[in-house]
């Protein structure tokens, strides 16, 4: 597989944060940590993956909350630069997906349309002539002068996904973005259209903890778990270790109660 075939590429990624904690110290504490410079926790949310998703592929990204899943996605966007020693490359125009990202809730329905189209790489000319069948598409033709900030989650996230489907993008990211998009008769219609307009010769990748649609679509799966990469395989595959690890946490979990 040569690098023209690959759409993302990481190499030995890491990704540590150094954050200070809330608890309130004493002032003695607050020198010592200055001069010892142990004011600061570390937190190590990814750490060295080696990845290359192929063009064309549906690539699911699963495990538990805090397992490093979205810092992930955002190392191959470029959004978090990778520790010291890591390269990320995507290769192709791209789009990142989650529920509401990138609304200005002081914005109306259409000029938000306007901003996130044109940040997707349509023209404005190409949004002005799908303008209302993105509205008709997301059941929003009464509120389209109307600010997001008065829009329930379901209207955010079915203006966000019509929005989407128009966008000219090689590569889509997918956070959690299935499983909230508007009530059972529009997840149905935009299912079927994405299956119709964002399956076909594009490379998908989708974060979600509905292993059923990663089930679906996905050919291959990484599971992550406090940050590392446990396995990569068919879902299948994938899975069943998946549900061995979550056992041992919980009787981890059990065993530090039983403990307490």
């Amino acid at each position: 597989m040569t690098d023209n075939d690959i759409a993302i590429k990481l190499e030995n990624v890491s990704k540590t944060f150094h954050i200070r904690d809330k608890k309130k110290k004493s002032f003695p504490d607050v020198i010592k940590g200055i001069f010892t410079g142990n004011n600061k926790r570390k937190i190590e949310a990814v750490k060295n993956i080696t990845l290359n998703i192929k063009k064309g592929e549906f690539f699911g990204i699963v495990g538990a909350n805090g397992s490093g899943k979205s810092t992930l996605l955002h190392l191959m966007t470029g959004v978090y630069r990778p520790d010291k020693g890591g390269k990320a490359s995507i290769n192709g125009n791209y789009i990142r997906l989650s529920l509401g990202l990138g609304f200005n809730q002081e914005l109306t329905a259409r000029e938000n349309v306007f901003i996130n189209a044109s940040v997707m790489g349509l023209t404005f000319r190409e949004i002005e002539n799908k303008f209302h069948k993105i509205i008709r598409f997301a059941e929003l033709e009464k509120f389209i002068d109307t600010k997001i900030k008065y829009f329930s989650r379901g209207m955010r996230a079915r203006l966000a996904f019509a929005v989407a489907i128009h966008a000219n993008a090689d590569i889509i990211l997918l956070d959690e973005f299935f499983g909230g998009v508007g009530d059972e008769k529009f997840r149905t219609k935009s299912e079927k259209l994405f299956e119709k307009a964002i399956l076909r010769e594009r490379t998908i990748v989708l974060v979600s903890h509905n292993l059923s649609i990663i089930k679906e679509h996905a050919k291959r799966v990484l599971l992550m778990h406090n940050g590392e990469c446990m396995i990569t395989g068919t879902p299948d595959k994938v899975f069943l270790y998946y549900q061995k690890v979550l056992k041992v946490n919980k009787l981890r979990i059990n065993e530090d109660k039983t403990d307490a």
